[in-house]
């Protein structure tokens, strides 16, 4: 219960590496620094990581590739470092399934913030939007287990979700049948720590229509209401796992 997080901080430069992860250290987390690529994969297969700090720029292959790779496999949450602080490059981090992005140079107590942000709506406790518990959400045959933070298709096939794209689920979900402007989703899927990026939610919401609509481009369940934000249109039953 009290286990102490382990994070696991990518960056190819030294004393940037040795300075974070000094920090962190300090603050009371058990931190692995690694330079590339190659040794976060090596790490990873025989460490339990609860959050990867990642680089955007790698020598061999990339931070971007290599979070593709991660969301492929894993919902391991991902803060993304990039030299470039252009809008660009924040979405393309985020499109690759980043659950958060700080632009060097960086403060190391912005990127404290930002760690603890994302680990605490990775370990929320679930709940509905009136407060009382519901293990699971269930819609159109999809459902959202909110105690193990996993998302079944109607097949029953487990879908792999960042922890962005699943808080942004829970969102629409406990709200179903509303419309919700992007500032409400922020607050709703991400708190008060969030940064005011309205692209951001657009970039989970596209994300999302690819795991969950039967046509992303004619989105049927995450609807764009025009000058308003979006609206879960389907009927959202609360139950108990099976």
């Amino acid at each position: 219960m009290d286990r102490t997080p382990h994070l696991l901080v990518v960056d190819d430069d030294r004393d940037i590496r040795t300075l974070t992860a000094q920090f962190l250290t300090r603050h009371g987390y058990r931190v692995t620094a690694v330079r590339d690529g190659a040794e976060m994969l090596k790490t990873l297969e025989t460490a339990r990581i609860d959050l990867i700090v990642l680089d955007l720029m790698l020598p061999g292959e990339d931070g971007l590739s290599l979070c593709r790779r991660l969301r492929a496999t894993s919902a391991i949450p991902i803060v993304m470092l990039t030299a470039m602080g252009e809008e660009t490059d924040r979405i393309v981090g985020l499109e690759m399934g980043a659950d958060d992005y700080l632009a060097k140079p960086f403060s190391p107590r912005e990127l404290l913030a930002r760690i603890k942000a994302v680990l605490r709506r990775v370990n929320a406790p679930p709940g509905t939007a009136d407060g009382a518990p519901a293990a699971v959400l269930r819609f159109e045959g999809w459902s959202l287990d909110l105690t193990r933070r996993e998302l079944h298709s109607p097949d029953g096939v487990l879908v792999q979700l960042s922890a962005g794209e699943y808080d942004l689920l829970v969102a629409f979900a406990e709200h179903p049948q509303r419309v919700l402007t992007r500032d409400q989703l922020l607050d709703l899927a991400r708190g008060r720590a969030a940064v005011p990026f309205d692209r951001s939610v657009d970039v989970q919401v596209s994300r999302l229509r690819r795991k969950i609509e039967p046509d992303p481009a004619e989105p049927t369940l995450i609807k764009t209401v025009r000058g308003g934000g979006y609206i879960f249109t389907p009927a959202v039953t609360a139950g108990t796992a099976r």
